[in-house]
């Protein structure tokens, strides 16, 4: 048995489909890089990162951080994964460039082939039918089904387009994040949805046909005890033995949003969840691959990398960028065994700043520490570990005219309301300092997300022991971002370009012990 979440940590909407005997997952990256997580697994409980389906999205200002222009709580939304006569496809949308992107391979690891499809279908399902015509099933509050043409280019001429559901004008949050499904005949329809003032919640359609009417009702009104968050937004998917799972996220709070798993059965047609519509808190998944070792969703890093035969570094799957990187203004060859940041861009925090290197934080406690060398850096240059999210924290080297300082900086949240400050152009706020004699000094954040605590609490190595840095900082989910909270490595300048930073001997843990 495996607790749910079944991964506790940020992989929002997840789609999932199972060839054989295998099961892969794509996942929302917004504005990270590289984007669209791929996963895979062969008993739905236990995944491991095997690509991301593309390096970037756009060369817009946006997603080049450029000036004061950012993508943030953009970009890539909602993917839809399915497999078809031999092809692995991918469709979602990005709200930044209003585009409809679609995303081919042979191989689920790549590499993958990017282009658009005319037309916006927001929080788009893909649906290839026995008969091997293609469906998009999108909209958010009204669900339109749009017959696609045979090489997915476009609106098929002629072909079905139609409304199949709708709902209420007041609700909270109408239909979106649909999927639709074929199962002995029948069409599945499954969207979330939340009425007027209520948690969202899970609504699955179901027709006789795609030209027929779609009845539905509510199949999962329940927040597992946990701050009235409800589970929602995903689909169902089959084992090789005949039995079916659901899968939906659930928001955990500045943590993200995590992927929940549930035993599915059929009454009179539609699917029902657990006990009565009841998430479980734990599930057993239907091993395909018992002896496997999967490889971890988050990592220790030496870097050390080796260039590929056309001089290509990749780094682990589990970092991304903020944004799309600046490839000359980061390295991990020029010192080996540093991950190395060049200031190239005065700005006046660290959201703005090029390059900042994440991996997703876990629950319910997790921890990251890193060596930072500020050696090369310049006065008025920040380098450090953050929590990265909209009400960014972070504990930053900096250089000044008499010597080196810590800083514990972040900006503060104007509420508890999950809508953000989208004004980045505000320098921290320090909250926190101290001097240190040497310009290399090791950090650390300790990261509780228990029941919603949301704190991260910094520290640097003193004497022989962690000494910590201010008080907690509260950690929050938020659409300005609409990620969960990160570990970043950062570097910035505010007066002016040109330094380094290196950082040494990454390590994360899923406890908070020092």
């Amino acid at each position: 048995m495996k607790r749910n979440p079944i991964i506790y940590s940020d992989f929002p909407d997840p789609d999932i489909i199972r060839v054989e005997n295998t099961y892969y997952m794509a996942s929302t990256t917004m504005h990270f890089m590289p984007g669209c997580d791929i996963l895979r697994s062969y008993n739905l409980t236990d995944w491991e990162l095997i690509a991301h389906a593309f390096e970037k999205l756009e060369d817009t200002p946006g997603h080049l951080l450029q000036g004061e222009n950012n993508v943030y709580g953009q970009g890539m939304w909602a993917p839809s994964l399915r497999y078809h006569k031999g092809t692995y496809y991918i469709t979602f949308t990005a709200n930044d460039t209003h585009e409809t992107y679609l995303l081919s391979s042979k191989d689920p690891e790549g590499p993958w082939e990017k282009r658009t499809i005319a037309g916006f279908y927001y929080d788009n399902g893909l649906f290839f039918d026995e008969d091997d015509r293609v469906y998009i099933v999108h909209g958010q509050k009204v669900l339109h089904l749009t017959e696609m043409d045979e090489g997915l280019h476009g609106p098929k001429a002629n072909g079905l387009d139609r409304v199949i559901a709708e709902d209420e004008e007041n609700a909270s949050l109408g239909f979106e994040g649909s999927h639709l499904y074929k199962r002995e005949g029948k069409y599945y329809l499954f969207t979330c949805h939340a009425e007027h003032g209520k948690k969202k919640s899970q609504v699955c359609f179901v027709s006789d046909s795609l030209t027929g009417t779609f009845r539905g009702k509510c199949i999962i009104d329940d927040d597992m005890g946990f701050h009235n968050l409800g589970v929602a937004q995903g689909g169902m998917i089959d084992t090789p033995q005949g039995n079916w799972y659901a899968f939906m996220f659930q928001d955990r709070g500045a943590v993200g949003r995590a992927p929940m798993l549930m035993p599915l059965h059929f009454e009179n047609d539609f699917p029902v969840i657990g006990e009565d519509g009841q998430v479980p808190s734990a599930v057993d998944g239907v091993n395909t691959r018992s002896e496997y070792s999967y490889a971890p969703l988050n990592g220790d890093d030496d870097f050390r990398y080796v260039p590929d035969a056309t001089g290509q570094v990749r780094l682990k799957l589990f970092w991304q960028f903020n944004h799309t990187p600046h490839a000359d203004l980061w390295s991990v060859t020029e010192r080996p065994g540093a991950f190395r940041l060049h200031s190239g861009k005065i700005c006046k925090n660290l959201v703005q700043a090029y390059n900042t290197l994440t991996q997703r934080t876990v629950g319910p406690v997790c921890s990251a520490s890193v060596t930072v060398d500020g050696t090369n850096m310049k006065e008025g240059d920040f380098a450090g570990l953050c929590a990265f999210q909209g009400c960014y924290s972070a504990l930053a080297l900096t250089r000044t005219d008499s010597g080196f300082k810590l800083i514990l900086q972040g900006k503060p949240a104007k509420d508890e309301s999950i809508f953000g400050d989208y004004d980045y152009t505000q320098p921290a706020i320090e909250f926190a300092s101290v001097s240190v004699a040497q310009p290399s000094v090791r950090l650390k954040a300790c990261f509780d997300f228990t029941d919603k605590i949301d704190e991260v609490r910094f520290f640097y190595w003193s004497n022989e022991h962690w000494a910590p840095l201010g008080t907690p900082q509260k950690l929050y989910f938020k659409v300005d971002h609409f990620t969960g909270c990160r570990a970043g490595l950062f570097l910035f300048s505010t007066e002016e370009t040109g330094g380094t930073a290196d950082f040494i001997d990454f390590r994360f843990e899923k406890s908070l012990e020092l």
